[in-house]
């Protein structure tokens, strides 16, 4: 699927081409990390971590999601030509486990979005919230889904049996 961009006011959407080639390569790298990988563990609610950092390095395809990722933000932000930065982290979701409500409007982000590199049926469905509506969206392997950094959000339980592995990013402005 070639790289477009859809938009639905508050929300965006967009997929990663030959993402199932891509994703197995992350999928299977990402699963041979030791506990040494991670530079950091943080949100820990009901037994999880709910963000895994690594070094962008340690997953070479990491490069490919995040350099497609700032290209869809610098469209929504109307930044084309410009720099950005962006920080991701992992998110592990077991069978059983949910995200609770929350955002990402912590520093100075511009942009927060999600890349779902392993989704299996009934794995849990993103909620995007605010003052006006409820957006439900069932994520797919692939798809990216980018919102403001002030939007609530959360994720409902895992059903099935496998995890659900997504990546978070927040977009800020290029660093001097």
């Amino acid at each position: 699927m070639a790289a477009k961009l859809l938009k639905n006011s508050q929300i965006h959407f967009g997929f990663m081409p030959n993402a199932e080639s891509l994703n197995k390569k992350i999928i299977q790298a990402y699963l041979n990390l030791g506990e040494e990988d991670f530079i950091r563990k943080s949100h820990f609610f009901n037994g999880r971590h709910e963000n895994l950092y690594i070094e962008r390095s340690r997953i070479p395809e990491i490069g490919v999601v995040l350099e497609q990722a700032e290209s869809y933000a610098k469209e929504i932000l109307g930044m084309q030509g410009q720099k950005i930065r962006s920080g991701f982290w992992f998110n592990d979701m077991g069978p059983g486990a949910s995200t609770t409500e929350h955002n990402h409007d912590d520093n100075d982000e511009l942009l927060s979005g999600v890349y779902y590199v392993q989704v299996p049926a009934e794995s849990g469905e993103l909620t995007i919230i605010d003052i006006y509506s409820r957006t439900i969206i069932r994520p797919q392997a692939g798809m990216f889904v980018f919102f403001a950094p002030d939007v609530s959000h959360s994720v409902s339980v895992n059903q099935s049996s496998d995890s659900r592995v997504s990546m978070g990013i927040n977009f800020g402005p290029a660093l001097l």
